[in-house]
């Protein structure tokens, strides 16, 4: 489909029903499951934990509901590692494929359910010996590999919350995590793989533990190799503790508003929140929506959510949804560029993957890189495609769709966040008419609206501020340490309902479409724009690969429009191109969007999960001294901008 086609398709706004292959086998294929939860949500939810867990006491009170406060299956017990491993074993699933893991270097492993509940259970045994017990907290800094799930299980198993800190992260970054938890033991490695180099883990870990006198004990796994310094009484190597440890180890009921986890998420503060999940209900909505909205099939399926784990999307849908659902996930350790662009096909094509959830900013990456990539492989295992993370842009949407799915495949848009700990609005594939762009609707059992700024409902079509209007299972049950801050940040806005700070509008037949976070809408000459928007417009020219955009003080709009622009391979920078994509976006949105100055530039500041960090560009284009750039995968990237900037300054109007 060439690019012509692909707008013409989005002009038309074609619409994608299920497809009827897909239709004869999907779980859910008509809106029943819908009318059953809106005549009772919460007995909807109730039924969702009886029939997808193995619970070893029952509740006695489905969700006590003290605004902000959620309590969920009230005097129930289970536990999360039994529910993800052991049920399956004594059904005579041990022999079934937990993870099929591929190392970046080219190692890999195959670890069936039987081998991990081994695994986990000596690690639960190991943490013991070390001192951990119910109740305490332990941090996770490691890389994509097993030992990084196993080691989450292991606490699950005996009851102490973990705090996992992604291992891209700076040492200051995990001292301020484990200082904040209180961490008893950190759990880490020498390094990890990251296109063919080494990131050295345990030196930042060393850095961390200097300056946080809670941890008692460091356990070590030996990945990359090299030489580290072991403190004689606080280091311990995972090889010398882990297997030889026992095999039994008891999965222990825990209260299901048990803390699972923790998991910092940056605030408008310099410190950042710990969110709180616990157990019940956050396992009900994880395995409800990894086994629905991913139509997952587990005697069949191959999975892979190609995240990391250190996000919450790795959690939910690498680690805690699919095991609890039987599933068999691929887990990378690498990235999608090492040793070469085709990485992820050729392990699609090698594990025979059919279900395959990544991030928009990984497709328009894809996309920039070209279809030739993806052609070389066969593909032709997919049958589901998702994405996640922030809003899909319509082009990349279809692209993905087309290159990847080979246009049989739906996609399933979901928007979700850290605190909802679970998918909240998205398709079903079965079910749903897709829209390009659009993450459609509430899932069953999820109250959603889109508000003003004083809170009353935006009629349809309309836009605004997206809430939610009632509990959910897997919700945040606070900020660690910091209940005020919690209902300050997420229940103070708008009474009685949830705002977590995202836009949102639905079209006229109640479709809701993301717009991003509300602070980057801009205005200009009194007119709300959303930056998804004028980045869509932007990416919807054949010429460019992806686009950001920001508001720039101007003295006659109030704002303008500044748009930083990556083209494809072919396009050469020019005021004549310039004009050209000006033109485009005052075609497709109108003119009040027409971005003022144009900069390309040939990549764009990026946090580590792949999120644009635009109040770094806003900088640049105030000619402001750079912000905070610890969060960015790569910090020279906005260096790089900014002299760009200023040697040449953008095409302006």
């Amino acid at each position: 489909m060439s690019d012509a086609t692909i707008e013409a398709l989005l002009a038309e706004g074609r619409t994608f029903p299920p497809p009827e292959h897909f239709k004869k086998q999907a779980l859910i294929v008509g809106s029943e499951i819908y009318e059953e939860a809106d005549r009772d949500a919460e007995g909807f939810w109730a039924r969702q934990a009886a029939d997808l867990l193995d619970w070893s006491e029952d509740w006695h009170t489905i969700l006590e509901w003290d605004l902000p406060f959620a309590k969920w299956f009230v005097g129930g017990k289970l536990n999360v590692a039994h529910n993800c491993l052991d049920r399956h074993v004594a059904a005579g699933r041990g022999d079934r494929v937990a993870y099929l893991w591929e190392g970046e270097p080219g190692d890999t492993r195959t670890i069936t359910y039987a081998e991990l509940l081994d695994e986990v259970c000596r690690a639960a045994n190991a943490l013991v010996s070390l001192g951990v017990r119910k109740g305490d907290r332990v941090n996770i800094y490691m890389g994509m590999v097993p030992e990084l799930p196993v080691a989450m299980l292991a606490c699950a198993r005996i009851g102490a919350a973990h705090s996992v800190v992604f291992g891209g992260f700076s040492s200051d970054a995990l001292r301020d995590r484990i200082n904040d938890a209180e961490a008893k033991l950190l759990i880490t490695a020498d390094g990890a793989w990251r296109r063919g180099q080494v990131v050295p883990l345990k030196q930042s870990a060393d850095e961390a533990m200097a300056q946080s006198p809670s941890i008692e004990h460091c356990l070590v796994l030996r990945r990359t190799g090299q030489d580290v310094p072991m403190e004689r009484g606080r280091d311990v190597w995972w090889h010398d503790v882990v297997p030889q440890q026992p095999t039994e180890a008891p999965a222990e009921p825990m209260d299901s508003e048990q803390l699972l986890y923790l998991l910092y998420t940056s605030g408008t503060t310099a410190k950042p929140k710990g969110i709180m999940h616990t157990t019940g209900g956050y396992l009900t909505q994880v395995a409800f929506t990894h086994k629905y909205v991913f139509d997952l099939h587990p005697e069949t399926d191959v999975y892979w959510c190609a995240a990391d784990v250190g996000w919450v999307t790795g959690h939910s849908y690498i680690v805690y949804g699919p095991l609890a659902n039987g599933a068999t996930s691929v887990m990378y350790e690498g990235t999608p560029d090492f040793p070469d662009k085709d990485r992820f096909w050729s392990i699609v094509e090698k594990y025979k993957v059919s279900i395959l959830y990544t991030a928009p900013t990984a497709i328009r990456t894809f996309m920039k890189w070209g279809p030739d990539y993806p052609r070389k492989h066969d593909l032709s295992s997919l049958r589901l495609l998702g994405t996640v993370g922030e809003p899909i842009n319509p082009e990349a949407w279809v692209w993905y769709w087309e290159h990847i799915g080979g246009e049989r495949c739906p996609v399933v848009d979901t928007w979700w966040q850290t605190e909802t700990g679970a998918i909240m609005i998205s398709p079903l594939p079965g079910a749903t008419t897709l829209k390009p762009g659009s993450a459609t609707f509430p899932l069953p059992g999820i109250g959603a609206d889109i508000v003003d700024d004083v809170g009353n409902s935006v009629p349809i079509p309309g836009g605004g501020n997206l809430v939610l209007t009632r509990p959910w299972p897997s919700m945040l049950r606070g900020i660690w340490g910091d209940p005020e801050r919690y209902r300050d940040t997420y229940w103070g806005r708008f009474d009685g309902k949830y705002f977590a700070g995202d836009g949102a509008k639905r079209d006229d037949e109640g479709y809701f479409w993301l717009l991003g976070r509300i602070d980057d809408v801009m205005n200009i000459s009194g007119h709300r724009i959303s930056t998804t928007e004028v980045e869509s417009a932007l990416v919807d020219h054949s010429a460019v690969a992806e686009a950001a955009v920001v508001g720039r003080a101007d003295a006659t709009t109030g704002q303008a429009i500044g748009a930083f622009v990556i083209l494809r391979a072919g396009f050469e920078p020019d005021d004549g191109l310039a004009g050209e994509l000006r033109d485009h976006v005052s075609k497709v949105i109108g003119p009040i969007a027409r971005p003022k100055t144009i900069l390309f530039t040939e990549e764009l500041p990026k946090t580590r999960s792949g999120k644009i960090m635009r109040r770094l560009l806003r900088n640049v284009a105030e000619d402001e001294v750079l912000g905070d750039t610890t969060t960015l995968a790569d910090p020279s990237v906005v260096d790089g901008i900014k002299a760009r900037y200023l040697a040449q300054q953008p095409a302006e109007e």
